[in-house]
């Protein structure tokens, strides 16, 4: 029985994860203009709003919206996005929370005109990454990766080769709510595009391992 549980968990990973039902999502920050058309999320960033905990600057803001479902376990979660930033520090992007002290946002960030892309891990306090890009995309893709107790960050141009951009820690073993970010903390908000949102349940890795050593 053991060998067969794990014959289908095994055929599990190797799925292919399908669309996330935008619908059946929910609001963290609501903005005042959104719109959902063929399982894409359109909306219009609520200006002067952004996440960000303490470090360096001294603040902390927890008004930026989000668009979020709830998943436990180990998962990845990836997006394109696309969006025409304004001014500094617009972003948009992934965001995986499990409360306003523990987060993790990831995408793409404009900063002294140019694209760059951004990380914020929050664990109490942010830090901040951020690497500029060399060209100007219409669109990038963002991909989340929860493994155990860390988060494995990639960005990619055509969702086919994916670069690794950071790996963060999150706590195992807690649900984490997944989905999407925008902010303009210094500006007045800007039009945002996330289309072919999906979430895709990866087995848990100690389980696997755990059946790999007691088989029948």
């Amino acid at each position: 029985m053991k060998k067969i549980i794990l014959a289908i968990i095994m055929m599990a990973v190797g799925q292919t994860g399908s669309a996330q039902n935008l619908e059946k999502m929910q609001w963290f920050n609501e903005p005042d203009k959104w719109e959902i058309k063929n399982n894409t999320l359109n909306m219009f960033v609520t200006p002067q709003s952004d996440y960000w905990r303490i470090s360096y600057y001294g603040f902390t803001v927890d008004d930026a919206p989000f668009f979020y479902t709830t998943y436990g376990g180990e998962f990845e979660a990836k997006v394109k996005i696309s969006g025409d930033y304004k001014v500094r520090f617009d972003q948009m992007g992934l965001m995986l929370r499990i409360d306003q002290e523990n987060y993790i946002k990831t995408g793409i960030e404009f900063v002294d005109g140019k694209y760059n892309l951004s990380t914020v891990v929050t664990h109490k306090t942010s830090d901040w990454s951020v690497t500029t890009i060399d060209k100007t995309p219409d669109f990038l893709w963002i991909k989340a990766v929860r493994k155990l107790d860390a988060v494995e960050i990639f960005y990619s141009y055509d969702d086919k080769t994916y670069i690794m951009l950071r790996n963060a820690h999150l706590q195992d073993n807690v649900p984490v709510m997944v989905g999407l970010m925008a902010a303009s903390p210094d500006g007045k908000g800007f039009n945002a595009k996330f289309d072919s949102f999906q979430v895709k349940h990866l087995p848990d890795q100690r389980r696997l391992e755990w059946l790999k050593k007691n088989p029948d």
